[in-house]
């Protein structure tokens, strides 16, 4: 298995710490708001990464955090006039609601920054007795970049360019810094903002802080991945390295993991250019399944962009594999209870070349977009022979086969949304008509459909007869 190291910018094979074991963190969202898009890729993304490496037999111990004290949830509760807490409470409840409809499984620890305040304070003081952190005259504790020689391995940043101009790339800061680079791990309180005591002044910690802790806690010094989105690269991550690597003396993570930007109609996300939705709208308009399917539609580095026309494709594209599995079970439905003779065995090894396709792209560093052109492949495969196969243990077997895919990439195959019985009626009559017209294959097409949607059709002399199952 490769993965595309963002440290050493090429793809590594992949070797746990531990064998049979993989310890992964994976930065989780600000809960002030409910997410938007741009927040459910790398969740999808490392949820899928997470999926496969349990499929190849790992032990996954999956993590991702809340950071549920930061300003916007200040801001947000000083404008309802409640206390931050109400804030980050309420969205990590719509959170969970929407990744529980993106079918992203809840991690091993979702651990809380403010549940993390102590370990905070330990590492704080750690890196304070290494030298690797000062106090400045109103208590805030600023991290001595300068002292971790590193710094910048990750982002591939040079210390001295970002000191001769780059003031943009720049942690902000006052005047009390040793050093324009330093950054922040504990800031004093400001009137009205939740506070936490410590040795240094009363206030909370920084943002960069509370990964290395809660990754410490939950995983150890040394980690197999670390993940979350490019825009994490730095200063974040770069910042976690610093502080984990200066407190702990050990390589923090040994593989690094970053997914790329999600674009709508190719202009950057952003609230202020009125191109930004969150998950729940998209929701109102689409099975969460088509989103999940168009994520995955594109590798994880790649940009994505988001757009009416490409969510269309996705859904036509996920009724396919859907159409798919809905034929296999009705054919299952009536099926021979007959051996697998040679033919048949034939067929179920020409039908493992696509599981070996699936397998070898997610291998190549998680390419979903390979792994997905092995279903639609699959499918047709399908498609041409199920219909022969009358073998109930094939036509198994085939079923097996791509749903195993599907549920790696965590594909719910059930649509939740009914039809209306108009709708019903409108298509089995576009059936008829298409049998009239010899057009078999559409007419089993639309049988599939339905049958996907939990409706059963049954041909009598008095007509076609349906019913919800």
């Amino acid at each position: 298995m490769k993965i595309y190291n963002t440290l050493s910018r090429q793809k590594e094979e992949f070797v746990p710490i531990e064998p049979g074991k993989v310890r992964m963190y994976v930065c989780g969202p600000t809960v002030y708001n409910l997410i938007h898009i741009g927040n459910a890729r790398p969740m999808i993304v490392f949820d899928t990464v997470r999926r496969y490496m349990e499929h190849k037999g790992y032990a996954v111990n999956y993590v991702s955090n809340f950071t549920d004290v930061d300003d916007k949830i200040i801001k947000k509760a000083q404008e309802e006039g409640v206390d931050a807490a109400v804030i980050s409470e309420r969205y990590i409840r719509e959170c969970k609601k929407d990744m529980e409809a993106l079918n992203v499984r809840p991690a091993t620890v979702h651990p809380l920054a403010t549940q993390e305040i102590d370990g905070m304070e330990e590492m704080i003081r750690t890196l304070i007795d290494k030298g690797h952190a000062y106090t400045a005259a109103d208590g805030t504790v600023y991290f001595r970049t300068r002292s971790f020689a590193e710094y910048g391995k990750l982002s591939h940043k040079n210390l001295d360019e970002l000191e001769g101009g780059k003031r943009s790339l720049l942690v902000s800061g006052g005047d009390q810094k040793e050093d324009p680079l330093d950054f922040v791990l504990w800031k004093p309180k400001k009137e009205g903002e939740p506070f936490w005591k410590s040795p240094w002044c009363d206030g909370r910690p920084g943002w960069h802080i509370e990964c290395s802790v809660m990754s410490r806690k939950y995983l150890g010094e040394e980690i197999d991945i670390h993940a979350g989105g490019e825009d994490l690269i730095f200063p974040h991550h770069e910042n976690e390295i610093a502080q984990s690597e200066a407190a702990n003396g050990k390589t923090f993570a040994h593989y690094w993991m970053h997914n790329a930007f999600l674009n709508i109609d190719n202009r950057k996300m952003s609230k202020s250019a009125g191109n930004f939705f969150t998950v729940r709208e998209i929701l109102e308009k689409y099975d969460p399944m088509v989103v999940r399917f168009f994520m995955l539609s594109a590798h994880y580095r790649s940009p994505l962009n988001f757009s009416a026309e490409l969510m269309e494709a996705a859904k036509n594209g996920l009724e396919r594999i859907r159409t798919a599995v809905s034929n296999l079970r009705y054919l299952l439905q009536n099926a021979a209870e007959e051996e697998c003779g040679s033919a048949k065995k034939e067929l179920l090894a020409s039908a493992g070349i696509y599981a070996d396709k699936f397998d070898a792209a997610m291998e190549d560093d998680f390419n979903t977009a390979d792994a997905i052109s092995a279903i639609f492949e699959l499918v047709k495969f399908i498609n041409t022979n199920a219909g022969a196969a009358n073998s109930r243990a094939v036509l198994q077997a085939l079923l097996d086969e791509l749903l195993g895919m599907t549920d790696i990439c965590g594909l719910r195959m059930e649509e939740k949304t009914e039809l209306l019985d108009a709708d019903i009626e409108m298509l089995i009559a576009e059936r008829q008509a298409a049998r009239k017209a010899k057009d078999f294959a559409r007419a089993d097409e639309i049988r599939g459909e339905l049958l996907a949607k939990g409706i059963v059709l049954e041909d009598t002399r008095e007509g076609v007869k349906w019913k919800k199952v």
